[in-house]
């Protein structure tokens, strides 16, 4: 299928003339399908006054120019004015056509830009006949003129009048269809023939230092993984400490019994959806994981398992303990254990808990949760279900509203991550900020993905 509209390239400024046959020998259908081969050509150009101009001739006996160079200048009045062209269904004077070609259409007065060398004069013919004029010597001049000239053949065409009109090298300017269903087929051809240059990232057509993102007709430039681009956006500079930010990271999870099986399983999923957003080592970021329902246990601690994969496999190994919801002691456990030093915590780290709960507290848990918080770490609540808003609260850092969620359903714990913003962004530093960054849009994904 051909690429879509504007996706394939800066084209060279152009004018580009189209002669097209609608002699009687062409059906109504078949006009009908020349007219959609000549709006797929102009769909993939750069169409406008500075860039790529287009003009329609149409022919039988008579010739009619249906719009000039310096008619419509936008893609969509383009369209609409090739879609309102009728047939003539008379003879077939292929040579009169040209030679309005030469000494009308590509002329100042219709809009032609004459011989400015970087401007290119390109007409298409399509044809379905055998011209009852002569075509060879008019075609000559016209090539002379520096008009280069594409001859397209449909059905009973004479070959031999084709190669009369078309440019060298005739293999690339002479075509053949056995009918008008198939000139689409013709489509891609063009549309590539008028690419000056489709990717600029693939010609080194640009002054990026590390990585060139191509984007149609244009191009941005990126950096590797463990440097941030540059205010210029172009240059690179490296990020200490490979990519970005050191995290502990400590997942705090209700396991009473209310959190059904399916439902735990959903809590495993979003644990590891998140996990695989992050970039785990000594460096960066550390993983611990809490359960806890009448009693608390360390599934296992920071920096326990040194990457993603091992994680994951703990993760999914996590059995349920179902039983209350001490989420007072868990708080506890996770201020005194999870973020010392002996439990794997690393000095000067930024620390975050997610705390998961999906009921009422059978604890107290103001001191546990207002000691996390003196104690400087970030904690997001995370409620489902019968969770009470107010605990959350309690729990969240400030501001507040950024750091607590709830959703009434586990299937929709995906709405949660898309506000779970890890806002730890030390703005001086472009390198944490940017894994804060992918880590935020890449949970936000997660929890979109998850909805599905």
């Amino acid at each position: 299928s051909p690429p879509s509209p504007g996706s394939l390239c800066r084209t060279k400024p152009t004018d580009l003339v189209f002669i097209i046959d609608s002699s009687r020998s062409v059906r109504p259908h078949e006009f009908e399908k020349i007219k959609v081969f000549v709006s797929r050509v102009i769909e993939a150009l750069d169409v406008g006054p500075n860039a790529t101009r287009v003009g329609v001739v149409n022919y039988a006996s008579a010739v009619r120019s249906e719009f000039s160079l310096q008619g419509p200048q936008s893609k969509a009045a383009l369209l609409r004015a090739v879609r309102g062209i009728q047939p003539l269904s008379t003879g077939t004077m292929t040579g009169l056509a040209i030679q309005f070609a030469v000494s009308r259409a590509f002329g100042a007065a219709e809009g032609g830009r004459g011989s400015a060398p970087n401007f290119k004069k390109v007409a298409i013919v399509v044809t379905d006949g055998r011209p009852q004029d002569g075509v060879q010597d008019v075609s000559a001049r016209a090539r002379a003129a520096g008009i280069e000239i594409f001859a397209i053949g449909v059905g009973r065409v004479d070959m031999g009048t084709l190669r009369q009109m078309a440019s060298e090298p005739l293999d690339e300017h002479v075509d053949y269809v056995e009918s008008y269903s198939v000139i689409e087929k013709l489509t891609h051809k063009f549309q590539e023939a008028f690419c000056v240059v489709s990717d600029l990232c693939a010609t080194g057509d640009h002054d990026c230092e590390q990585v060139c993102v191509s984007t149609p007709g244009t191009y941005r430039c990126a950096c590797r993984d463990g440097f941030s681009l540059n205010s210029d956006g172009r240059t690179c500079t490296a990020c200490n400490g490979g990519l970005g930010s050191a995290l502990d990271l400590v997942f705090l999870i209700d396991g009473s019994k209310s959190v059904r099986p399916e439902n735990f399983e959903l809590v495993k999923k979003f644990i590891n959806q998140i996990v695989d957003s992050l970039e785990v080592s000594d460096k960066q970021a550390q993983v611990g994981l809490v359960q806890y329902s009448s009693s608390v246990r360390q599934e296992f601690p920071l920096g326990h398992f040194k990457n993603k994969k091992d994680i994951k496999a703990a993760v999914k190994k996590m059995s349920y303990m179902e039983k209350g919801t001490m989420t007072g002691q868990a708080l506890k456990y996770l201020v005194d254990s999870s973020f010392s030093a002996i439990n794997g915590a690393r000095p000067g780290v930024p620390k975050v808990g997610i705390v998961f709960t999906d009921g009422r507290s059978q604890d107290y848990i103001s001191d546990a949760a207002k000691k996390a918080k003196d104690s400087g770490f970030r904690m997001f609540a995370v409620g489902v279900g019968n969770a009470v808003e107010d605990e959350l609260r309690e729990i969240a850092s400030e501001p507040v509203a950024e750091h607590y969620f709830y959703t009434a359903d586990f299937r929709t714990i995906s709405k949660i991550g898309k506000k779970l913003q890890m806002k730890i962004c030390v703005e001086e530093d472009p390198c944490e900020c940017k894994s804060i960054v992918k880590f935020q849009t890449k949970v936000e994904e997660l929890i979109s993905s998850l909805q599905q």
